[in-house]
This record gives structure tokens, sequence and C-alpha cells, in this order.
């Protein structure tokens, strides 16, 4: 069994580190047919230094005598112009429980397996205002959905038990669920939203470690066409993450892992396995009107052209607090209508022959840099 998807915080991790669960999907408002992504995030950080109360690390007592966050989080919010909206709640580390072999999390009464979410988050104006320390916003929004992974990525072997258990990484990812079906219902603010598998275009990872990165890059696409024909292709999904690696405290130069599945077949440029020759440049510009990102990929399978970009109206600053207990990512741009398009060769005969354009639109998205 694949145990990347399992709970992975022990020893001196557990003290000073993180692990979450990310899902992100697309619904549909049962009175008007709207569209609306919407993510989900089951998070715990620094467990062991908690006990019966969540532990800001935002609260201005704790930040003047150094006291580390350490509590578990259910994270949830929609993106959308003039609705984009994150929900935090905090519970104390005795409410967390997960399994080390698989995505089987629970955080008080809800909990999060490799085949049902359930949950809910609600925080009122009042209680937004009066403690920023939760990082959030004011709302609520609860579900109840089935999941079917259908495509999963894994980085390779920078995950491996072996530099898991060394903590050779300070960020690990893998994306149990690149392409997942979800099914059942979510409620935002009064309104329902139906989820089907069919149109879901859902997703779902986890990130690990004891620090973040910096810059941080995650681009996912689960909703193409063929430009030249028009179909829908409901087997091709795009991957897109990393940025800065930082091996053994000691920070490479910037990189990303790209996974490309073109009706099944994976393409992928991933800098870790040297033997396929990757080679790439990439930049995300931040605009005022949009965040772009900008990715050419090769190696001796084939090459990717990527150009995304997400309208800032329709994003959030998301928030995260490091493990230290600083809050270093405060532009930190995280979106659900990412759109644009992926143009895929295939390597023959020593030149790259084209496959074909690919247009997608309600893609997942971030990128960020530390305030310098």
């Amino acid at each position: 069994m694949d145990d990347r998807n399992g709970y992975m915080l022990k020893g001196i991790s557990a003290k000073r580190g993180y692990d979450w669960w990310w899902h992100s999907l697309v619904g549909v408002n049962q009175k008007t047919g709207e569209k609306r992504p919407f993510f989900i995030e089951y998070y715990v950080i620094n467990p062991a230094l908690g006990g019966e109360s969540p532990i800001p690390g935002q609260l201005p007592e704790n930040r003047a005598k150094g006291i580390k966050p350490s509590y578990a989080m259910l994270k949830a919010g929609c993106w959308g112009k003039g609705v984009a909206t994150q929900i935090h709640n905090l519970y104390p580390i005795s409410k967390f429980s997960a399994d080390p072999k698989k995505m089987d999390v629970h955080i008080g009464d809800y909990y999060a397996t490799e085949t049902r979410l359930v949950g809910a988050v609600k925080l009122s104006v009042e209680e937004a205002s009066a403690h920023p320390e939760y990082m959030s916003d004011a709302g609520e929004m609860s579900w109840d959905l089935k999941a079917e992974k259908i495509l999963p990525y894994c980085v390779g072997f920078g995950t491996s038990p072996f530099f898991r258990n060394i903590n050779a990484f300070q960020m690990y990812w893998h994306a149990a669920g690149m392409r997942t079906r979800y099914e059942g219902k979510i409620i935002f603010n009064g309104e329902e939203y139906r989820v089907e598998p069919e149109t879901s275009a859902g997703y779902q990872d986890k990130n690990w470690g004891c620090d973040y990165t910096s810059p941080w890059v995650w681009l996912n696409c689960n909703n193409f066409v063929d430009r030249a024909t028009g179909k829908a292709l409901p087997r091709t999904s795009l991957d897109v993450g990393g940025a800065q690696p930082v091996v053994f405290g000691i920070s490479l130069p910037r990189r990303l892992l790209i996974a490309f599945y073109y009706e099944g077949e994976l393409f992928e440029f991933n800098f870790s396995k040297v033997w396929t020759g990757p080679h790439q440049v990439f930049d995300c510009p931040v605009t005022d009107e949009k965040v772009e990102w900008n990715i050419t990929a090769w190696n001796k399978k084939g090459k990717i052209e990527i150009h995304f970009s997400c309208p800032r109206d329709t994003m959030l600053n998301v928030n995260y607090e490091n493990p230290d207990g600083l809050k270093r990512h405060n532009q930190l741009w995280n979106g659900g209508y990412a759109h644009g398009s992926v143009t895929l060769y295939r390597k023959v005969n020593g030149g790259y022959q084209k496959v074909g354009d690919f247009d997608g639109e309600l893609g997942g998205c971030e990128y960020g840099e530390y305030d310098q």
C-alpha cells in the first residue's frame, strides 16, 4: 500500500511541522445553475506541542513569548468575484487523529477518508473581527461528499520512506487524487451547491514538512477540451508544484514538478528524475488584474508549454502561519478560476512532434513569495 497520503508527523517534525490534506472541486448552485469552485482542507500544525486548547501562533501574547502554534484546523471556502472566502475553525490537538497509512483524518466530529469527506466551518463577523489570530473571514460552509480518485501523481523517490524519515526536504508534496470525482452537497452561506462526478473537476493532494516554500507555485486543471475538435477530455489533467526546494537546509535553484496526463498517458517533467533529461523555464508575474503561470519544460519524452492566468478579483490571499510562529506568506495568491492552454509535443526522431493544443478552465492555482 502507498502510504504517502497518510499522516506524516512524528519525532522532531511533530514539534515543528505541519501536515494537511487539500481538496478542491466545482459545485453547481441549485437555484441559479452557476458553477463555483470550492476548497476544503484538513490541517494540523506542531501536534506534539498541543493539548486541550488550540494555540494560535498569531495571538499577540503567544508571539511575545515565542510560543509556537499548535492546533488542528478545518479550513474551507470558495473563490469568486466579490465572494472569495476562507473560513478557519481551530480545534485542540486532543480533538485530532490521523492514520499514518492512508487518509483517515478526524477533527472534532468531522472526518476525511479516501472515499468520503464530512465537515463544517462557521465563524461570525463578530468572531472574525475579535480574533484576528484565526486569520479567517466570516462565513459558514458544510459538506458531505463522496470521492473517487481516478489519477494519482507521485513525485518520486523524494517522498519515499527513507527521505521522509530523515526529514530531507523542507516541504513535501503528494497528489493522491490529481484527478478526483466528487459527488454530494455543499452548503455555502445558506446556498446549496450540487457536486457531480462528471463536472466536479476535482483534485486532492497533501503537503507536509517543517516549513513552507518561497516562492510557492501550484497549478492544477481537470477541465480540458481539445482545441482542434472542441471535445472534452475526461482523462486529461495538469498538475504543477514546487518552485524553491530546500534539501538538508540547502536552498536549490528554482524548479518545478510538472505532470500532464493526456488521456491517461503521463508526460512528466520532474527535476528529481535526472535520467529523463529534464529542463524548464518559468515565470509567474503578478499584475493588478491577474496572476500568470508561464512554463516551458522539455525532456527525452516530450515538451510542454503552459500559459495560464487567474483574475485577481476572484482570488484570495490564503493564510497560513509558519511552524515557528511567524507568518511569512502574506501575498500568497490562491484561486480556482485559472484558465489557459497547454501545448504538448512528443519527442520523435530527435525532434518534437506536436500532439495538440488543449484549453482549460476552472483550474486551481497558487503563487506567492515571502515578504522581503
